[in-house]
């Protein structure tokens, strides 16, 4: 399972306006988001080797938009129970817990705290937790190390040697 931020991920933000990243504005319920030209690709990688899910204070409203935005397929979400904001990563933990049960979790994020890390460390599943920077978000080196994890995860499932990865 694969659970992508949109805010710092996808949606980039906090950039040098003279040094603008590749992407495009969008106007998404009223709100300007500079959205990752890369996303696309990238996104469509990474289905290759997860189920992806959106992990986002957006909820439903990321596939609402995102999917013709960016020429992806439909993604399911999770839902939360409060959003206090970017600041605090560790808000999402209970729905992705939930949702999560003993699977392998990959979770990239650009609000990882802490909480996160505690978190992951004591899965009894695999779990890798990935920090973006807002003004970049995901990288192909970052996909890359994102599917060298599964890959390694599958080859564990077949019986072969490898790193579990723990974030």
């Amino acid at each position: 399972m694969l659970l992508l931020d949109i805010d710092g991920v996808i949606s980039l933000f906090g950039f040098d306006p003279n040094v603008r990243p590749e992407g495009s504005w969008h106007l998404i319920d009223g709100i300007a988001h500079f959205l990752s030209s890369a996303a696309c690709t990238h996104l469509q990688r990474l289905g290759e080797w997860f189920d992806p899910i959106w992990c986002s204070g957006w909820e439903e409203k990321a596939d609402e938009h995102l999917p013709s935005l960016l020429g992806v397929p439909s993604f399911p979400h999770l839902s939360f129970d409060q959003n206090p904001g970017r600041s605090n990563g560790h808000w999402k933990l209970a729905a992705i817990d939930a949702h999560a049960g003993e699977r392998p979790v990959a979770w990239v994020d650009d609000a990882l705290d802490e909480r996160c890390e505690q978190w992951a460390a004591t899965r009894p599943a695999p779990t890798l937790l990935m920090r973006t920077d807002p003004a970049v978000g995901l990288t192909d080196d970052g996909v890359e190390e994102l599917v060298r994890w599964a890959r390694a995860l599958s080859q564990l499932a077949e019986g072969e040697e490898g790193p579990t990865g723990r974030g």
